[in-house]
């Protein structure tokens, strides 16, 4: 019991840092450490019942970490720059293996729940997750391959490069091919407009 009270001290004194928080219990009353346990809890029910989880896992992967990331290229800390930088790397990996798994993940009960709590040992500076999955897996695999890559990246750049030189000169023959179609039809309207109409037959006679 002293240490679910002594949690909850501490927990209160580091939401007593958050302004908006502050207000809301001097507006409603309601213990600002009840509203976060109750919005912390709803919002895993959602995720454990799959009710918007895909959203909150963004949030949690990419939209918290992009502010914290600005925060760190502000500051003039190094270890946060290796940190959030090492993170990134990490998650866009992830996020290429999920794409290419995504069927077969769905199906994993909870999926997203689990896909929660990685995404919080990535980057909690508790656990540094990301910095353990870059340094036993991903430095070492873009090492041994980091020629192959390069080159798999040179011709793919290559190759969109030539298929938007291509792109680009069908859409000007196109573009000039119907600037000519439209100014011969203005021509030809003109040329109408200004000849005199044929006499009418029977007003002639």
């Amino acid at each position: 019991m002293d240490l679910v009270r002594q949690f909850t001290t501490k927990l209160s004194n580091e939401l007593d840092k958050i302004p908006a928080l502050r207000a809301f219990q001097v507006s409603t009353g309601i213990d600002k450490v009840y509203f976060v346990f109750a919005a912390a809890t709803t919002l895993l029910l959602f995720v454990f019942f799959g009710f918007g989880a895909k959203l909150i896992c963004n949030i949690v992967g990419f939209i918290y970490p992009a502010y914290t990331s600005f925060k760190a290229i502000e500051s003039d800390t190094k270890a946060d720059h290796v940190q959030w930088l090492t993170y990134w790397v990490v998650y866009a990996c992830f996020n290429v293996i999920e794409v290419f798994s995504d069927i077969l993940l769905a199906w994993i009960p909870l999926y997203y729940p689990l896909k929660l709590s990685f995404l919080f040992w990535l980057f909690m500076p508790s656990t540094k997750g990301a910095i353990f999955l870059y340094i036993n897996l991903v430095a070492p695999f873009l090492k041994t391959n980091e020629a192959c890559i390069d080159e798999a990246l040179k011709q793919a750049m290559s190759c969109s490069g030539k298929v938007f030189l291509d792109i680009s000169g069908m859409v000007r023959d196109v573009g000039r091919d119907v600037t000519k179609t439209v100014a011969m039809k203005i021509v030809e309207n003109s040329i109408e407009v200004r000849s005199p109409k044929a006499a009418d037959p029977i007003t002639s006679i």
